[in-house]
């Protein structure tokens, strides 16, 4: 698995199967805490110009590329028959995960982040897509600041639940940030940074359709349909990426 650096952020060159199959393998290894991210131009984006979060991301074990324009540029620099054809995205990771982990005892998923309610509906629509899926324990953090001791809270309820996968919905760039911050105390395991994935299996919010996802067109819809939270955001951090890959291009 080739790591090529965009605009600073190492992003894996993979596929699903490719992505599926290092998670099962450190899942089993379950030697420490491991860490995974399906990045977007936000999310490189916000590593290149926030110096803070930048290091958080360097503690991240795998880097998938979830966006399109992160497929382009990896392309850019992979030898012609090497080149990715789709991306790896973060919500379809997450099921494609599930599906090939849903048969086997050894793995056990823990859901951490959102409302109950939220966390009560994933549960039961994966455990219908997915039968044999072992979702043991799940945890809905307290809104607002944490109080001191819900990170105990949280690492004993996935060391009690046995789970070596565990979805972190936190939101971009919180669970981001946790994840690293924390990664050397955390029970061994996949940690998955997985943002709005809780939000579109659960039903709540209404995932873009293919055709729109293939055209790398994702962030329109998704600012189509609040504009009020994501405009700013995707307004901000494409132009950066679009910035920043550029300048490194004309530096090489």
């Amino acid at each position: 698995m080739k790591i090529i650096s965009i605009i600073g952020l190492p992003v894996a060159a993979t596929t699903y199967a490719g992505a599926v199959q290092w998670i099962r393998n450190r899942a089993l290894k379950a030697d420490r805490a491991y860490a995974v991210e399906a990045a977007n131009t936000h999310v490189a984006a916000l590593a290149r110009v926030d110096a803070v979060f930048g290091q958080a991301m360097q503690e991240f074990d795998l880097i998938c590329p979830d966006g399109m324009p992160l497929i382009w540029a990896l392309n850019a620099q992979l030898p012609e028959t090497e080149k990715l054809t789709d991306r790896v995205y973060g919500p379809t990771l997450m099921l494609e995960t599930l599906k090939a982990t849903a048969d086997e005892n050894a793995f056990k998923h823990f859901l951490l982040g959102g409302k109950q309610s939220t966390l009560d509906r994933l549960t039961e629509n994966f455990r219908q897509q997915f039968p044999n899926l072992q979702i043991t324990g799940s945890h809905s953090p307290p809104f607002g600041e944490w109080p001191s001791h819900e990170f105990d809270t949280i690492c004993q309820k996935i060391v009690e639940s046995g789970a070596n996968l565990i979805w972190v919905g936190l939101g971009c760039p919180k669970q981001e940030r946790w994840i690293a911050s924390h990664k050397a105390q955390l029970p061994p395991g996949i940690y998955f940074g997985i943002g709005a994935a809780f939000a579109f299996h659960a039903g709540e919010v209404r995932q873009a359709p293919p055709l729109i996802q293939r055209f790398g067109l994702e962030w329109a819809y998704r600012v189509a349909m609040e504009p009020k939270r994501l405009f700013k955001r995707y307004f901000t951090y494409n132009s950066l990426f679009i910035y920043h890959l550029l300048r490194d291009h004309l530096k090489n």
